[in-house]
């Protein structure tokens, strides 16, 4: 204030607003408010800058002020009513919007142009009607406006889109577009409607030349400089930014790459994104940061993000559901159940009836595995009748050579067979966990009608065999060949690139060959994956990169070791468990230190009852070992933290370094004995 002259108050603060730097006009004004608080013009301009700012409740109590200083004027009235909205306040601004459409157009509205003012209000009130989920309530007040008008076509898009209506809102959009040039909002509603239609590739290409035209028209806002590991300023939360439409570009260009099964680059997405502060994010970016980022590598932070999300006034709908999902995955069943409980209003809002029926059956069957196995299995036959029913449509539109019949029917034969996947999966889980292998056959085979080409169900299907191998039931040398009928397509489908595969496939194919005795096959699957490893980690160098160290090799060589050790050939199970775990500096971490004390522990135990012999040789080496563990294992935890539970052991304890300690004083027990 002191800085700008007498005289200069006007030259100044438009020389602010043409730079676009709202903070420092509402600096300004805010103190020349209190000197002059009817003043028409400060309170017109400070509420132009907090809109600007996004700050709605405070620009909504400006034209509030204004509307009481110029009663008649319908275009301050309007603005206040656009506030609140903005706001999340839609019921003051549907009482004052549906005053304003109501009244006659040529009384008391104090405005150069009263009908254009009562068509904003009109779009007003179908946006606040659109939000409220009244579709057809936004409908009907749409159908009153010009179809010509560029923002009734993107209205009528986004009812569309609405109602599910992808291709037709894509082609409303696409109207809108060929009228109005580009524009990155737009744009951006083109490349959801894609992403709906799972389109990833349309949906990339569009999200490329928002991407693009950001870049090249604000190069300030520093586009991908902290994935490139350059520290920046927050470049806040910008109108500049929001007209960009870069955060809802690189949001769902994050969402497509997880969708896709390429996390390095959705996590890639979201750091490309304008650096913003954690406090300045919005609710999609952070609930996106939450589940690719943070659950990957920091679950703690990402639980506390959604449940943050969900105490807010407006949060995405998906958050509610993925924090339910993520409970049952890390088996909080009782924090799932109570916050059904306590947000009954948010089940019917957030959740479909059939998410709503899954998530409470798999909640039931920690105490009632019985009742959600029926549960689960009404649903599963109500998802195998419409799959029927879809795949008679499909060949009768393929006989019939009704190509759009055909693309409608295979789309929802889709969307329905990847809802029917988890309900299928959850029933064999019931009898996984209660050991009846025998049972989870039968459930999977039931199936194979629908999924036998779907890699999920030949991979589970491929790990209750193998366990039933390990059971010896059935016929001997039957089994280990049922399981890799299961097993190799995946392997063989992913052969260029075997990273890509779970490293317990591959290692129980390995096992499979072994016990079929086809040793060569399963070295020739170990000398693959030792030279992927290789150029993985030559790569990984050469980039400088973050990517999780592969761990392929390390595990198929703990499980054949475990396989020797469970036969009793000690001598060669020890040693391949050793040797799996050099260097110890890389390969030492809490899931491969669970692996190889169990079999340490095994050999200490039967040592000690006098039922093995073991080589003098591969006991001093178990004693090396240790001692290396001892070394590397100094700040390794021996149980992986529990996101929402404190520790349960000593911190000092909770270390490999100290169970190490531990085996090699058992193992020279044995050994002094």
């Amino acid at each position: 204030m002191d800085q700008i002259k007498d005289g200069q108050y006007t030259l100044t603060i438009y020389g602010y607003l043409r730079m676009q730097k709202y903070s420092e006009v509402i600096n300004v004004l805010f103190h020349q408010r209190f000197m002059t608080p009817t003043s028409r013009a400060a309170l017109s301009l400070l509420a132009y800058c907090y809109f600007q700012t996004h700050d709605f409740v405070r620009a909504s109590d400006c034209y509030e002020q204004l509307t009481h200083i110029c009663p008649n004027n319908a275009t301050y009235r309007l603005q206040f009513a656009h506030c609140l909205h903005r706001a999340g306040l839609n019921d003051a601004a549907m009482k004052i919007v549906t005053s304003m459409a109501s009244t006659d157009t040529g009384s008391n509205l104090g405005d150069e142009d009263p009908r254009r003012n009562q068509i904003q209000a009109l779009k007003l009130q179908a946006a606040i009607c659109f939000d409220n989920g009244d579709v057809s309530g936004a409908s009907a007040l749409v159908r009153q406006c010009s179809d010509e008008d560029p923002d009734i076509i993107i209205n009528t898009g986004c009812l569309l889109y609405q109602e599910n209506k992808y291709k037709e809102a894509c082609a409303r959009f696409l109207q809108a577009l060929s009228i109005v040039g580009f524009q990155p909002a737009l744009v951006y509603y083109i490349a959801l409607c894609y992403y709906q239609m799972k389109l990833y590739t349309q949906a990339l290409k569009h999200i490329v030349d928002i991407i693009e035209h950001g870049i090249h028209t604000h190069p300030e806002l520093g586009v991908g400089m902290i994935t490139d590991g350059v520290g920046v300023r927050s470049v806040g939360n910008t109108p500049t930014l929001h007209e960009t439409a870069l955060v809802e570009a690189f949001n769902l260009k994050a969402a497509i790459e997880f969708n896709l099964g390429n996390t390095i680059s959705a996590r890639e997405a979201l750091t490309d994104m304008p650096p913003r502060s954690e406090e300045e994010l919005d609710y999609i970016s952070l609930h996106n940061q939450a589940i690719i980022i943070d659950m990957a590598v920091a679950p703690t932070e990402g639980f506390h993000k959604l449940q943050f999300l969900l105490q807010q006034p407006v949060f995405p709908r998906e958050a509610f559901a993925n924090l339910l999902l993520l409970y049952i995955k890390y088996h909080y069943f009782d924090l799932a159940a109570d916050v059904i409980a306590e947000n009954n209003d948010l089940v019917n809002q957030c959740l479909t009836f059939e998410l709503q029926e899954f998530i409470e059956a798999v909640i039931v069957s920690q105490d009632a595995p019985q009742e959600a196995y029926h549960r689960l299995d009404k649903m599963a036959l109500r998802y195998t009748e419409r799959l029927c029913h879809l795949t008679k449509r499909i060949q009768e539109a393929r006989k019939e050579m009704d190509e759009e019949t055909l693309k409608v029917a295979l789309s929802e034969y889709e969307m329905d067979f990847e809802k029917y996947i988890p309900i299928l999966m959850q029933q064999a889980k019931i009898y996984w966990d209660a050991k009846n292998y025998r049972q989870v056959e039968k459930i999977l085979r039931k199936s194979a009608e629908f999924c036998k080409d779907n890699e999920t169900w030949m991979l589970n299907v491929g790990h209750v065999l193998f366990m039933l191998q390990q059971q010896k039931e059935g016929e001997e040398g039957t089994r280990h060949g049922d399981a890799n009928s299961f097993y190799e397509p995946i392997v063989r489908g992913h052969f260029e690139n075997l990273l890509d595969v779970s490293a317990i496939v591959v290692a129980n194919l390995c096992v499979v060959y072994i016990m079929a005795d086809e040793n060569s096959d399963a070295e020739k699957l170990i000398r693959k994956l030792e030279k992927e490893e290789e150029a993985a980690a030559y790569d990984d160098e050469e980039l400088d990169g973050e990517k999780m160290k592969p761990f392929h090799v390390c595990i198929v060589n703990l499980v054949i070791g475990t396989l020797y050790c469970t036969r009793g050939n000690y001598d060669f199970g020890i040693t391949r468990v050793i040797r799996s775990l050099e260097p110890y500096q890389k390969k030492l971490c809490t899931d491969t230190w669970h692996y190889a004390k169990r079999c340490l522990l095994s050999m200490i135990e039967n040592l000690a009852a006098h039922t093995i012999i073991v080589k003098d040789s591969v006991l001093l080496d178990c004693i090396e070992f240790l001692e290396h563990c001892e070394i590397y294992g100094r700040n390794v935890k021996v149980l992986a933290d529990q996101p929402l539970e404190g520790e349960h052991r000593h911190s000092g304890q909770n270390t490999i370094t100290f169970e190490a300690r531990l085996l090699k004083f058992l193992l020279l027990q044995i050994l002094n004995n």
